[in-house]
């Protein structure tokens, strides 16, 4: 039994309009993973580095302010493991008196702290 021209045409291009659609879907739904996958590594490394910021101002002695860390720098880097990945800086301010503005920044690769500077912890004896 054949359809007739009119359906057969019809079939054509729905058939037409799902193998255009298919893949567009598919790399819609790829890119979509990839900027999810992106986004939550961020926000990972912004709440370490938070921890981290916290915990020096604490150790310290100090205030810190804003209660926040402001990533400022993204680039793409080696790991130890050999593999590429991405280098987080990361800044912060802090107070030694509630009066003055300290900024403080750290380098995250990863999850490790590789660079940092900020409060450091007050020493045993004072010199005057």
């Amino acid at each position: 039994m054949r359809r007739p021209p009119g359906e057969r045409r019809l079939v054509a291009s729905i058939l037409r309009h799902y193998l255009w659609f298919m893949p567009t879907l598919i790399l819609l739904m790829i890119v979509s993973a990839t900027v999810f996958a992106f986004w939550n590594a961020s926000r990972a490394a912004a709440e370490r580095a938070e921890a981290l910021g916290r915990d020096a101002c604490r150790i310290a002695g100090v205030q810190w302010l804003d209660h926040s860390v402001h990533a400022i720098g993204l680039r793409v880097c080696r790991q130890e493991s050999g593999w590429l990945g991405f280098e987080r800086t990361f800044r912060f301010d802090y107070s030694h008196t509630g009066e003055d503005r300290h900024i403080g920044r750290l380098v995250l690769r990863g999850d490790r702290l590789v660079s940092f500077s900020g409060p450091v912890m007050p020493s045993v004896a004072q010199f005057h």
